[in-house]
């Protein structure tokens, strides 16, 4: 053989062998992630608010993400939009996962209006809005962990993070590498602003929630059906 046939040989196993070796050096990096931590257990349900009139809609067995918009949902809407981009529309894929809304008993018209928007190019059918007293948007409200609090339209730009077992996920340690690095303090995320994009974009969809996600496909818990993404979960019967 050619000393150029050889080296085309060369090439041709180098090109074939080289991305499956790189493939196996991401491979401990992709499986060894760090599960998202509780940061509040017994979080509590929406079916244990008297004034819901909507409580077929549960945290409990899904992957939610909370908030809490108020008696005007509409002044809310550069979040809402935040979370529609960022969040909603990268995993309405999966299994369980949603969008829950705390607004008050009298904001349907504003409601209305703000899920018009939301819906102008599509159905966001895994968002959903409760509708509840003030005294049980308080109850909800301060049953999660956090260093918010509602403003005088019981709304907050911060949304939470709940797991299928009604735990409260988040991060203990919110530290970057160069605040670790100068012996920062330790203080924890435990909401996620949707006014901030980097926040929502990088924190809440691109590791925590996703990282949730991952922990339940894992332990079997979980599963994304990509052919048919709801189809048991709007079986009736099922």
């Amino acid at each position: 053989m050619s000393k150029k046939a050889i080296k085309k040989y060369v090439i041709l196993v180098i090109l074939f062998f080289l991305p499956v070796v790189f493939l196996l050096m991401l491979y401990p990096a992709t499986n060894n992630y760090n599960i998202l931590d509780v940061v509040k257990e017994e979080v509590l349900d929406i079916s244990n608010l008297s004034s819901v009139t909507n409580s077929d809609i549960l945290l409990k067995d899904h992957i939610t993400v909370l908030g809490f918009l108020g008696s005007d949902p509409e002044s809310r809407i550069v979040e809402a939009s935040n979370l529609k981009e960022l969040v909603y529309n990268k995993f309405k894929g999966f299994k369980k996962f949603q969008i829950v809304m705390v607004v008050t008993k009298d904001s349907q018209d504003k409601t209305s209006r703000l899920i018009q928007e939301l819906n102008k190019y599509s159905e966001h059918k895994y968002w959903h809005f409760v509708y509840a007293s003030d005294s049980d948007i308080n109850k909800l409200f301060n049953s999660l962990r956090t260093s918010l609090q509602l403003d005088n339209t019981r709304s907050t730009n911060g949304v939470f993070v709940i797991d299928k077992e009604l735990n409260q996920r988040g991060r203990l340690d919110d530290r970057t590498k160069k605040e670790i690095e100068k012996g920062v303090k330790i203080y924890p995320l435990t909401a996620y602003n949707c006014s901030e994009v980097s926040i929502i974009k990088n924190k809440l969809a691109a590791e925590d929630v996703r990282v949730l996600l991952e922990e339940y496909r894992k332990s079997g818990r979980n599963k994304i059906d990509s052919s048919n993404r709801r189809a048991k979960d709007l079986n009736p019967d099922k």
